[in-house]
Formats: C-alpha cells, structure tokens, sequence
C-alpha cells in the first residue's frame, strides 16, 4: 500500500517534490516515507526489503535532501554501473569508483568529490577501507560535508549467510571515524540470525529497524518433479516465455555451458555466465542480458547479486540451491517492476545427494556445516511442500502470512497426499538390506525386480524385497525416495559415494510405529507443455495480452533506440511498468505524461516528444 508523507513541515514537502519531480512518483511505497524522514532526521536504519520494494530510494532520496556526498557502498560493480546511469539519466550527479576504472577515470572522478560535485557516490568496501580514501572522506566531511553512508546488500556482513564477504565485517569504521553521518544498512535477504548479526557486526544497536513483508505478490512459485528437465524447462518456455528474458540457475559450470547451448541450437537467445568463463566474455553475455530484450542467461549463482533489470519475467532453477535464502534472493531477481513474473524450479533426488556431498566435503568448520544443513533441509521441505508456497517462504522468514496466495502450484493445483507407509517401509528395507551403500537407481532396480539389480557384481535378486515394489513404476518410486531423503528418514553416505543410509527417523517407521503421508507428484512423461490455465495472475494475463501489440512494440523499439544511443540498458529509459502505464492511458500531452509513473522532469524533458510521437504515429496509422 502506499503511504503518503502528511506536508507538516518543509522537509516533508520537499520529499515530495522530489520524488515527483526526479523519480516520477507521486506517492511513497510502504516503509519508505517514515525511512527517508528518518534518515534525513539524521538516525541510523537497518532496512529489510523484498527485491523490487523500493529500497534505493530510501538512500538515494535523503542523499539529494541532505548537505554533501552520500556514500554507498555496494559489492558488485555491475550494480555500481546500473545504478549510476540509472541516476545520471535523472540528472543526479551520481559516479563510481571500482577496480573497473582506468587511473584517469578514478582520478577525475576523485577530484569531482573532493570538489563537492558528487551528490551520491558508489565504492566498493574495499576501497573503501584504504587508508588514503578514509582521509579523503575526512576532509570531504569537514569541507563539503558527508550526507549519509548506505551499506547495501548487509547481509554480506554475515558469515553465515549465503553472500559473506570478510570486507564488510570492516564497516564499523564509519560508525567509528564518522559518529555523525546517519547510516543507512539495506538487505532483501535476511533470517533473524542473521539480521542480528548485520546489528551486532555493524554497531547498529541503536539504529531504527524497518522491516518489510518478505512477500513478492507477483512471482508464481512452481517445484516440479524432475522427469525429462530439458524438455520440461522447453515446454516452459515456449508455453509462457517465449519472447521474455529471464536467468536459468544450473548448479556447475559444465552443466550451465552444456544448457545454454542445448537452447542456442533450439532457437533460444541463450548465453552462459560462470567464473569459470573469459571475462572478456562473461562481461559481454551479461552486458547482453542487460542491455537488450529477450535474452535468456544460463548461470551458476557467480550471477545475479546486484542485478538491476527489472523485466526478468522468470527465474529457473534446473537444480535446487544451497538455502532458503539463496532461492528467495535468486527467484526476487524475477519481476522487479511489479510485474507478474515466474519462478520455476525442477529437482530430484540426485539434486539432493550432490548437494549435500558438496557441503559435506566443504572446508567449512563443523558448527557452520551443520548450519548449511538445516538451510538445505528448510529448501527441501519447501520443495516437498503440500501448502502455499509463499506461506512457507514467509514463515522460513517468521513472518505470518493468512490465506492462500493464488500465487502458488500449490494453491493453483493442490497436490494429493497418500499413505505411503509401506511403500516408505519397502524402501527402507530395501536400503538397510543392500548394505545402506547403493544410490536410488539400483534400489529402485531392486524393488522392481529388475535384471539389472541381477547381474551387477552386487546382485541382490534372493533379498526378500526384491521385486516387492513391482506394483509402483519408477517414477513413483524416485518421488518416494526424494521424499524420504527431503523429509530426513534417509541421507547420503559420502563413504560410499552418495549411497543412501537410514537416519534416526527410519527406526520408528520400520518398526510400524507412525504412519508416512507423501506428496503424489503428477506423473509428467516427456515435454509436456505447462497450462496457460495455471499462468499466475489475471494481471500476466493482461501483461501477455499485449505481446503483440503494435504500439507496445512500437514504444519498446523506441525505448531500445534511445538506449542504445546512449549506451544504457533499456530499463534505464523506462521499465516495462512504464511503458505499460502509457499504452494504456495513451497521453497526447507532456503535461498528461508527466502523470505516468515513473516520468520525472529529467526523463519528461529528454525523452517526452519522443514517446508523444510514437503515440501520434500509431493513432494516424503511420507505425
């Protein structure tokens, strides 16, 4: 819901008029006018705030209200490159300095801060903490004054978060050396232990917390069983995104390479991002992705923090990824704008062992081992999940959330459950009598009596559970063996190369002591197509509509031509939601696009006749 600042006082006001008059709003977004009101008071903030809620803003505004040079310091340098042409083409006088840079470009850049030029300047944590640089700040702050440090993406600060980077841990400098600047830590991905940390690590015990709702209305969760992931992941595409970009996350490099290729042969404008890659080329791929339409990225997690583009129509995830946190801040990548958007994930069994192999055989310390466990085990039991997804999501991050969301395969399609305890005996039994040492292929051999479970040197054709398990097919049994792993009556022996072992939990089950209730996945053979039935939102439905449209095309190709005029991404010159709001509302005056959100006065003045000629052209038929 929107909140609007009540005009009681000139700051208040000017607020506002900025944000109308610079960023094209007319009204604040949840928590944004108490934090801006804050921060511009001068307290120091912990911001939590889905991907997509506006948390720039709450830094970037007071930056402009406030005396001398607003510094933020963020991770990546893509998000640096983003956000600054993103502000240069509002006419803020915004620049960054990172390793990217030529001498002379750091060097002119410097003397534009040292000059009190800048209105929000971009560093990396490192540069940050150089002895030189924190004397520069010294002197900027006695002569032109520091208008406030924001500490983006803080949960970076926390070892056990997904994202740790040791630099962060750094940051108490600027509480130390600089006790009067207001500070400003922001995050979309943060658990309660590690939003105490960000406090502790941070000195932000005194500091005001804004916490959003983790919720992202606009992103349809789906889990499928993985069958056929190739042909699955196709089906997807070609039924719901056939012209969209999006981010598919593979979980190695030689599977990201072997993906991207697989959909360039069939058609797809797909390109590999890993660290594994030239840079020369990995800056070219995602310089694609963000700077033309309908390209598909295939990556392993190297990519993505910090990514600005807000018309991402879909996150994939062909194999699942270490945490709850790692997924959320994956799939928040999807659907900026506001606009509906799809997170897809297929997995199975395998998934499960190579993951928990790859954290098991990491050079982490115990305690922390056991920590990526649990984060591991939540996902699995989201993946496995009969109910709302973005419940499970918001309970994960202990927030309540009533109703089911429409927004979910389990909402949309609930999924049966069935008593399952013998079949869940049958395997048990028929892990425990193998020895506990054989992966999911050759016990599922086993249960069905296959030749296979015959004639391997460990031939187990005379156990009493071989052929037991005749009556369930194969698919069947993979998803009762993923349950069984994901629900914790079963885990992988590293000793024995990802084998699988009972657990504790298994004793009572054997013993017909509880029942066992599974999920009973669809059976789904070869490519089958998802239902434009199930599409998430009556809103995507109208956002499909429009696909073809000749004035949506006629106004994207604009937007593109005056991007690549300028060397910016397209979303620079307006998002999707923009351009949207002016298809429909169709203004045939400056004073009318003014109204659009998101046209500030920097953007109505440079690009207003433009656009007001593309709606002229395709009303006279000239388009």
């Amino acid at each position: 819901m929107s909140a609007q600042i009540s005009p009681s006082n000139s700051l208040q006001v000017k607020a506002l008029q900025i944000l109308h008059e610079v960023f094209g709003y007319t009204s604040f977004k949840g928590a944004q006018a108490a934090i801006v009101e804050h921060v511009c008071a001068g307290g120091d903030a912990l911001v939590l705030m889905p991907t997509g809620g506006g948390k720039s803003l709450c830094y970037q505004l007071p930056a402009l209200l406030r005396d001398g040079v607003a510094i933020v310091v963020s991770p990546l340098i893509a998000l640096m490159q983003d956000q600054v042409d993103a502000l240069q083409q509002l006419n803020v006088k915004a620049a960054f300095l990172n390793s990217s840079q030529t001498p002379e470009d750091a060097r002119a850049v410097s003397n534009l801060l040292v000059n009190g030029e800048l209105q929000i300047l971009y560093v990396a944590p490192e540069r940050l903490m150089l002895t030189g640089f924190l004397a520069q700040l010294a002197q900027i702050e006695r002569l032109t004054g520091i208008a406030l440090f924001a500490i983006d993406e803080a949960h970076c600060v926390s070892e056990w978060g997904h994202d740790f980077r040791p630099e962060y841990r750094k940051l108490t400098v600027l509480h130390e050396q600089f006790p009067n600047v207001p500070r400003i830590a922001l995050t979309a991905t943060a658990d309660a232990p590690t939003r105490a940390e960000i406090i502790e690590r941070l000195q932000l015990e005194n500091a005001q917390q804004f916490v959003s709702s983790f919720d992202r209305p606009n992103i349809n969760y789906r889990v499928l069983p993985k069958t056929n992931a190739r042909g699955q992941l196709e089906a997807f595409l070609e039924s719901e995104h056939p012209n969209d970009a999006g981010i598919i996350y593979c979980l190695s490099r030689k599977k990201v390479e072997e993906t991207a290729e697989y959909l360039k042969q069939r058609g797809w404008d797909a390109l590999p991002y890993h660290a594994g890659l030239d840079a020369t080329i990995r800056n070219a791929n995602q310089r694609r992705f963000l700077r033309e339409e309908g390209v598909i990225i295939v990556a392993t997690v190297a990519f993505g923090m910090g990514i600005d583009k807000p018309n991402v129509r879909f996150v994939v995830h062909l194999d699942i990824p270490k945490s709850m946190e790692g997924y959320y801040q994956e799939t928040g990548r999807a659907g900026r704008d506001g606009l509906p958007a799809n997170a897809w994930m297929t997995y199975g069994v395998g998934d499960v062992v190579s993951m928990r192999q790859m954290l098991d055989n990491g050079d982490a310390p115990v305690a922390r081992k056991a920590v990526e466990r649990q984060k591991l085990d939540a996902l699995l039991g989201f993946c496995e999940s009969v109910s709302c997804r973005h419940q499970t999501i918001l309970r994960y991050f202990g927030e309540a959330h009533a109703g089911d969301c429409g927004q979910c395969d389990n909402c949309n399609s609930p999924v049966d459950t069935w008593d399952a305890t013998k079949p869940a005996q049958m395997a048990l039994s028929a892990v425990f009598r193998t020895g506990q040492r054989f992966g999911v292929v050759h016990l599922i051999d086993v249960l069905m009596g296959k030749n296979n479970a015959k004639v391997t040197q460990f031939s187990h054709e005379n156990l009493s559970v071989f052929g037991v398990g005749k009556a369930i097919n194969q698919q069947q049994w993979s998803s009762i063996f993923r349950q069984l792993v994901a629900g914790g009556l079963l885990e992988s022996d590293i000793a024995a190369f990802g084998g699988l072992k009972l657990t504790e939990a298994a004793r009572p089950v054997l013993k017909n002591e509880t029942e066992v209730w599974l999920r009973r996945d669809v059976e789904v053979t070869g490519r089958v197509k998802s239902s434009k039935a199930q599409k998430s939102s009556n809103a995507k439905a109208t956002y499909d509509g429009i696909a073809d449209d000749p004035l949506w095309l006629a106004l994207k190709a604009k937007r593109l031509e005056l991007a690549r005029e300028q060397g910016v991404p397209p979303y620079v010159i307006f998002h999707d939601s923009t351009l949207l709001e002016i298809l429909n509302m169709k203004p045939q005056s400056l004073i009318e696009l003014s109204r659009i959100t998101g046209v500030g006065k920097a953007k109505l003045d440079r690009y207003g006749d433009d656009f007001l000629q593309v709606l002229e052209d395709e009303v006279n038929g000239i388009g």
